[in-house]
């Protein structure tokens, strides 16, 4: 008799299925791979149909009460849901994950009954445990933040942008106590993930066809893997100049660079990225700067989070530099790495911020002229140094009036900083058709800039394909044409490789 063949993992008739909504940062998009992973092990089929899910888990974010709020809205629509469910159908279970669920865990249980199941970010083993108490019907939670759980051994299910880019996670926590900051407390101390299960991931995926990783962490330059014993009395870094920390410089392990130089060796054609570092954590990791420049499939781009321009403002936030340590810092990357792309974060109206110490910060995307920026009101969270410390003493208009003079000033250097590309030809990784139109085509630079152009026939630069169009994973040669503060414009010249594109520059 013909054999019947087994149903895919994850689709088990009769599998309970569960829906998955991921809220904040993209360490929260791993997370949410990480538990579908640990679910999928244990029998759980996953739907992108809200109707059809038995269970509902948000990957939450805490960083901004903004971003609460959008869980709590959502929870009280989910409650609705769960109220008109059949009677036949098995009752509804839904979770908060992630940081809220760290943060928030009696005020998510006791408010209205609206969860399940809350789990925190070191807690996601459990799950399935968890979802097995619900359904007797009562309420499970497992914040316990860990000293060592870095999940090294669960590789994520990815399910990104078709499949061309990835991310991975190569640590978990934060030491840092920016006095702003809510990551220590909702995501623990800091740990690093063995190198060897990173390149492992890093290899699986390239063998996937991925063309660019990003190495994920809260602070990835001060990664360090304790795994091996021969590495572990190595001398501790030092820091950039003039740049301190609140906690005790680690001696021991393999570092960041290391990291980095073994990832790169992988696969010559799978770009390699990573945020988001400390400024303070650079200097004599010069081996980082000029691995950067050395290697063509390291990404000449840095994400230098600065949060402010104001020394004084700096020492509130206890970001360990100032101002001009932070420039000096900026002048030695640029020398390093010729055509860097800069990327940063900028918090406005922090506890105390003048109106003086406001210009001072437009005065430094001025001179730094980022390519990239992400910008927010400062939003006081309960339990950071800033809570017990200090008074949220800037008026939330005022907040907004400063927010908006720094977007704007952003947006009008990134605009110089990208008109500065027109004309040059730039080698761009294609992710997929334009969102605005599906004649075009959308993919990034180098420097991690969105590039469109038209979706044409090309030749191939090294003449092994015939001509065609460029699918999402090709490299393509683009003259860009236009730029904005966002986007570069251009007409595509050819498909090539990355290795290629590197010898001819």
């Amino acid at each position: 008799p013909s054999q019947e063949l087994p149903p895919e993992p994850g689709s088990t008739p009769g599998a309970p299925k569960v829906y998955l909504e991921t809220y904040g940062c993209q360490m929260n998009v791993n997370d949410t791979e990480i538990a579908w992973a640990i679910l999928q092990r244990n029998g759980y089929a996953r739907t992108k149909e809200l109707g059809e899910a038995d269970v509902v888990l948000l990957v939450t974010c805490s960083v901004r009460e903004k971003a609460e709020q959008a869980i709590w809205n959502r929870l009280q629509h989910l409650k609705a849901l769960k109220a008109r469910r059949p009677q036949a159908r098995a009752p509804l279970r839904i979770g908060v994950l992630g940081c809220m669920a760290e943060r928030l865990k009696e005020e998510i249980l006791h408010r209205e009954k609206l969860v399940d199941v809350v789990a925190g970010p070191d807690a996601y083993r459990d799950l399935p445990r968890l979802l097995a108490v619900a359904e007797s019907g009562q309420q499970a939670a497992n914040v316990l933040l860990s000293l060592d759980e870095t999940y090294a051994d669960i590789l994520p299910v990815q399910t990104s942008a078709g499949g061309t880019t990835a991310f991975v996670s190569i640590m978990r926590g934060c030491d840092n106590m920016c006095s702003y900051c809510i990551v220590p407390f909702t995501r623990g101390r800091e740990r690093s993930r063995p190198i060897a299960s990173i390149l492992q991931e890093v290899r699986m995926l390239s063998d996937q066809g991925v063309k660019e990783v990003t190495l994920l962490g809260q602070n990835v330059n001060s990664f360090r893997d304790l795994s091996e014993v021969q590495f572990q009395s190595v001398a501790a870094p030092g820091l950039s100049r003039g740049f301190s920390t609140v906690y005790k410089a680690k001696a021991g392990g393999l570092r960041f660079s290391h990291l980095l130089d073994q990832v790169s060796r992988i696969d010559p054609e799978m770009r390699i990225r990573f945020t988001s570092p400390h400024p303070k954590d650079f200097p004599d990791e010069a081996s980082v700067l000029q691995l950067i420049q050395e290697r063509h499939n390291i990404c000449k781009q840095l994400h230098l989070p600065a949060q402010s321009g104001s020394t004084r403002v700096l020492e509130a936030m206890r970001r360990g530099y100032t101002r001009e340590a932070y420039l000096e810092l900026v002048h030695h990357v640029r020398d390093s790495i010729p055509g860097v792309s800069l990327s940063s974060d900028f918090i406005t109206g922090f506890c105390g911020e003048t109106e003086e110490d406001h210009q001072q910060t437009v005065s430094l995307l001025r001179e730094v002229r980022y390519n990239i920026g992400f910008l927010f009101a400062y939003s006081m969270r309960q339990k950071t140094r800033a809570h017990h410390r200090l008074q949220d003493d800037v008026p939330a208009e005022v907040k907004k009036r400063r927010l908006e003079q720094l977007i704007a000033t952003f947006r009008e250097e990134a605009a110089r900083a990208n008109a500065a590309l027109v004309g040059q030809a730039q080698l761009v990784l294609v992710e997929g058709p334009s969102k605005r139109s599906a004649s075009e085509l959308c993919g990034r630079n180098d420097g991690n800039i969105k590039v469109i152009f038209p979706d044409a026939e090309l030749e191939d630069a090294a003449e092994c394909r015939a001509p065609g169009r460029a699918q999402p994973g090709d490299y393509v040669m683009v003259k860009v044409t236009s730029a904005s503060s966002q986007t570069l414009r251009g007409v595509p010249l050819c498909r090539t490789t990355l290795s290629r594109a590197a010898a001819s520059h």
